[in-house]
């Protein structure tokens, strides 16, 4: 009996260390005979803001049960943003079919510059300081997906210097 209770409160300060962010609510309609039946799908985006995002995209009948399962694939596919001084290591281009997404590095203080979607990833993210620029098509969905496309080709100085066989302290001088 006492085991489940110190779950449950494990799984609740689990929860709240995630910053969670609905990008996109759509409400759609099938028309059947006896009228309209509407369903919902939000496309949500998840951090912790100390590095790992993912997002997540789900459909059901109900709004909070759309959210829910949205929330619960974010979850699930969660990568790695590499965090320098608050900012990317590195300026990158990501691109998802018609969508392309520009990021670059800002000193301290410049603050989050960014459009919907990437600002949400990048405040889920714990960025503090980025620079973006949204161009081609400005589907929600499709410039998350360029945003992660992004995040994933990012490379981390650690990574790096690793795979160099040097130390960050010789890679940064």
């Amino acid at each position: 009996m006492d085991h489940s209770r110190d779950r449950e409160r494990d799984r609740n300060s689990q929860e709240k260390e995630f910053v969670e962010k609905l990008v996109k609510l759509n409400r759609t309609a099938k028309v059947v005979k006896g009228g309209r039946r509407f369903s919902f799908s939000a496309l949500t985006v998840v951090g912790d803001r100390k590095g790992n995002v993912g997002y997540g995209f789900g459909k059901a009948n109900d709004v909070s049960e759309a959210i829910r399962k949205s929330m619960d694939k974010a979850k699930r596919g969660m990568i790695r943003l590499p965090i320098k001084h608050g900012t990317i290591p590195h300026e990158i281009q990501g691109t998802f079919k018609s969508s392309v997404v520009l990021l670059k590095p800002a000193c301290s203080g410049t603050g989050i510059i960014a459009g919907g979607p990437v600002r949400a990833i990048m405040e889920a993210g714990g960025i503090t300081d980025v620079l973006s620029k949204s161009i081609g098509a400005s589907s929600q969905y499709n410039v998350v997906k360029a945003t992660f496309e992004c995040i994933k080709q990012m490379m981390d100085a650690r990574l790096v210097a690793k795979n160099r066989g040097k130390s960050l302290k010789e890679l940064w001088g």
